[in-house]
């Protein structure tokens, strides 16, 4: 963060400056991260006190100054240097800031003011020429965001969260890694439910923003797709008129976006009208995309280093953002193909010492993005001499809402209908996937349902065999990414 006071801190979040022993003035100045884990503050550091629904950080205030934080952002006074934010409604306009267990709104007040915070820093930086640039969608997120942080950074210091870090804490969290010296500042953005992008770009305003796609994961949260729409919408009205809207061509609920917003809008995707598009998309025996990246600027080649069909999509959306930004088509096509996977658990292959390749895609699961995982599963499988059988570990996706059952059954089916050798279904709310994979035509044992995770693990470790290919899939909650690890050797 950029160095502020005390008093600053105060002015920014509308908070008093308070000592328990008077011997803090406003003048003491935080030079050093934000931070609402006690175990990671440092020299100059700023403790946020957020309570939770197992702990309360104000109960840390004190521990934190002694691993060297100056002060303290509090809801209420602690026995340390602090700033002592307002009360919020929580039924009010602060909704957003809503925190599981927050029963004394204390939760609200510290986000409040810690977006408050944030929106300072992100202004102020703005003003000195930081470009910011937002991203959202249902699907691809994280690892579009990845993609274009990599591109940007070579062209100037740049922050991005790690991970999916792209709520209301990890959104001004975020924003306040960055520092006089950041010149590009890349967030992710998530909502659920409507006004909660609208309320994240308020923290930090974008000059660029790309919006994905809009599928169906949410929909447990949203009730349908056009109101899914409505929320990931909010980023494009959120733009300035010289700002940009990077909207994907090939989904009609993003292209429609165009007339939302008041800034120039730049099209992605595979659509001959796109005006950033791929050609001649081709896959390797990894399922690792090369494509013809095309543009009004001329045309270039791409061979991504990311695993799967759908990175494509990822890699247009990452180009058109950096070429908003202007950076050059060259540039651009080398930076893409020079691009690492960044994010754990997100199509990650690996290989383990008996020669069985494990694909741990288990952070998170929407349909669309388990759809794809399956066809990658299927090509990476069936590319090696000779073919290794492939094996689909997947368990429950999550707020799908009525419609459950159905898509789990879908996706057994489409597991069937590809020639999955093995789909190993784990825990019984995910039931309907072998039903599916039952009624498309899977014979015995080629699905099965097992308990739980060890139970998956069990079965593997018994009945895989050198050349294998796992596909490791669900979502976060069911933490699945045990199955891989154990996999791999480490600790289930």
């Amino acid at each position: 963060m950029i160095p502020l006071t005390l008093d600053e801190i105060a002015e920014a979040t509308g908070g008093r400056v308070h000592s328990p022993d008077g011997s803090v003035a406003g003048g003491v100045t935080v030079t050093g991260t934000v931070e609402f884990d006690s175990r990671k503050v440092g020299p100059g550091s700023l403790f946020v006190a957020m309570p939770g629904e197992r702990v309360d950080g104000h109960d840390f205030a004190a521990k934190a100054v002694a691993g060297g934080a100056v002060a303290v952002l509090a809801a209420r006074e602690v026995d340390a240097p602090s700033v002592i934010v307002p009360p919020v409604r929580v039924d009010g306009p602060s909704h957003v800031y809503a925190l599981a267990g927050d029963t004394d709104g204390s939760g609200a007040a510290v986000l409040a003011g810690f977006a408050r915070l944030a929106a300072v820093v992100a202004r102020r930086l703005a003003s000195a020429g930081m470009l910011t640039v937002g991203v959202t969608g249902s699907a691809g997120k994280t690892s579009t965001k990845d993609l274009i942080a990599a591109l940007l950074s070579t062209r100037g210091a740049t922050v991005a969260p790690p991970g999916s870090f792209n709520n209301e804490i990890g959104h001004p969290w975020t924003v306040l890694r960055a520092d006089e010296h950041t010149q590009n500042l890349v967030l992710e953005l998530s909502a659920r439910g409507v006004g909660h992008i609208a309320a994240l770009c308020e923290i930090a305003p974008p000059r660029i923003g790309a919006v994905l796609n809009v599928g169906t994961q949410h929909m447990a949260e949203f009730g349908s797709r056009e109101t899914i729409a409505e929320a990931k919408g909010e980023l494009v009205e959120a733009l300035p008129e010289d700002g940009v809207a990077v909207l994907n061509a090939d989904d009609q609920y993003v292209s429609a976006m165009a007339d939302r917003t008041k800034a120039r809008v730049m099209t992605f995707g595979l659509a001959e009208h796109a005006d950033v598009r791929g050609q001649d998309v081709e896959l390797d025996g990894q399922a690792r995309p090369s494509f013809t990246l095309v543009t009004e600027a001329g045309a270039a080649p791409v061979s991504l280093r990311l695993h799967g069909a759908h990175q494509v999509a990822n890699a247009l959306a990452a180009a058109a953002v950096a070429l908003a930004a202007g950076m050059p088509l060259a540039d651009v096509a080398a930076g893409l193909s020079a691009a690492k996977a960044v994010s754990a658990r997100r199509m990650a292959v690996e290989t383990t010492g008996d020669g069985v390749t494990v694909i741990n895609d288990s952070y998170n699961a929407s349909p669309e993005a388990t759809r794809e995982a399956l066809r990658t599963l299927v090509t990476i499988s069936g590319s090696a001499d000779p073919p290794g059988r492939a094996w689909a570990v997947l368990g429950p996706l999550a707020e799908l809402g009525p419609d459950g059952d159905r898509v789990h059954e879908e996706i057994g089916r489409l597991a069937a209908s590809l020639a999955v050798h093995r789909l190993v279904v784990v825990g019984e709310a995910a039931q309907p996937m072998q039903r599916g994979a039952s009624l498309e035509g899977s014979r015995g044992e080629e699905s099965v349902l097992v308990p739980d995770v060890d139970a998956a693990v069990d079965l593997l470790r018994a009945e895989l065999r050198a050349g294998d290919v796992v596909l490791v899939k669900a979502a976060n909650a069911q933490r699945l990414w045990r199955v891989a690890d154990a996999l791999m050797g480490s600790r289930a």
